[in-house]
């Protein structure tokens, strides 16, 4: 029994794991297997981590080594283990959960926020993985085909090392403010979102956005949001639930590790048993899309525990939600009403259907989204997959099915 995903949403279909310890076994593994996904640290919420064999990486060696502007790591080497090993070097961005593994958060393009910052895919300089034929295929940026390897949606192959840029260990200090009206957000919205390195709002829909989250460099930070009001203790971002297993607020600096993240990597992340929903439409329908949804808080609320809005920059990685357009994610942390769930997301999707919004590749969503690299993509997979060892249920519905 291979059990679930973390917030027990999903449990595995696949009948068989292998945890090879080394990477000639997994090309052993790999060549004879008919079909099979890669399990990394089960923060998904759908079957895009299952077939009918898994393969976890995580008996491989993590093999940490900075080289130059970069550090080298197993694909199975979680972010907060990854940020502790670094010493005197950094990540550029960091994403809400600090114990997703690093693979995982690249193939689906995972991300924090802020406005210069590009989702954790973008961080991305070489890789190394392992076809279904065995093959060893390393590829680095420059290479022909990289952007299409890079947010690979576990279809390409076993992800086993990766390559990140890093740069000088920085801090940070962290401050919520509360009860910004929406009205404020909208016409301030540039200035909002620019007012930290990474900026979160938090919301339920009501008639303000409940807390703003604004994480910046050193010790500097704003003293004030237009007329949101300073939070005095640290907060949680699902109103009532004890801050505990938050990373520190109040502006008190800390390393970047330790800030970066909402949540503790000590800790069980979020609320814990839960869905999650995610679309990225272009920053310049951002205020449109966010008065769409607000159109929506009656149907959404009953099934919502809170809603995050972030920004995330551009890149040039084929099936990336921030493809060649600057970004506006509008997440949604729903309550374990699977059913219920479904249906609000056939609202919420037709309800942002004009804006091309671009669903998170781990999250819940219904409809097939439209990518102009797509048949790009489908040929990287038949070339490094020519027997469809990786495709699955999850690649049939959205990678093979026509939008």
């Amino acid at each position: 029994m291979i059990g679930s995903n973390w917030a027990g949403t999903h449990s595995y279909r696949a009948q068989r794991l292998h945890r090879p310890a080394t990477v000639d076994e997994l090309r052993r593994i790999l060549a004879r297997a008919p079909r099979v996904r890669v399990l990394g640290s089960r923060h998904s919420f759908t079957d895009i981590g299952d077939s009918g064999e898994l393969v976890s990486l995580d008996a491989l060696p993590a093999d940490v080594v900075v080289d130059g502007n970069v550090v080298w790591c197993s694909g199975a080497v979680r972010y907060g283990e990854l940020a502790e090993a670094l010493g005197g070097h950094a990540l550029h961005n960091l994403a809400s959960l600090p114990h997703i593994c690093v693979a995982g958060a690249v193939a689906t393009a995972t991300h924090g926020s802020g406005d210069a910052n590009g989702n954790l895919a973008s961080a991305v300089a070489a890789l190394e993985l392992v076809t279904s034929e065995g093959e060893l295929v390393r590829a680095a940026r420059g290479d022909a085909d990289f952007d299409g390897m890079v947010v690979g949606l576990g279809a390409l192959g076993a992800v086993t090392r990766i390559a990140l840029d890093v740069e000088a260990a920085y801090s940070l200090n962290q401050r919520v403010f509360e009860g910004l009206a929406w009205d404020v957000l909208l016409e301030h919205f540039d200035a909002i979102t620019a007012a930290g390195c990474s900026v979160s709002v938090f919301a339920r829909w009501g008639e303000t956005a409940d807390q703003v989250w604004i994480k910046s460099r050193g010790a500097d930070g704003p003293a004030e949001l237009f007329g949101a009001r300073p939070a005095s203790v640290e907060r949680h971002p699902i109103l009532g639930l004890d801050p505990v297993n938050c990373t520190a607020q109040l502006g008190v600096p800390g390393p970047w590790y330790d800030r970066l993240p909402h949540f503790r990597m000590g800790f069980t992340p979020s609320a814990g048993e839960e869905l999650q929903s995610e679309y990225h439409v272009a920053r310049e329908h951002a205020m449109d899309a966010i008065e769409a949804v607000r159109g929506l808080a009656d149907i959404v609320r009953p099934v919502l525990q809170v809603s995050e809005i972030r920004t995330i920059a551009a890149d040039r990685l084929w099936m990336s939600p921030q493809y060649e357009r600057d970004s506006v994610a509008i997440h949604f942390t729903w309550a374990r009403e699977p059913a219920a769930v479904r249906g609000v997301l056939a609202e919420v999707e037709a309800t942002l259907a004009g804006f091309e919004p671009r669903p998170h590749w781990g999250k819940l969503f219904l409809r097939a989204p439209r990518y102009p690299r797509t048949a790009d993509f489908a040929r990287l997979a038949e070339q490094l997959d020519p027997r469809g060892v990786f495709r699955s249920g999850w690649t049939e519905r959205f990678l093979d099915s026509p939008p």
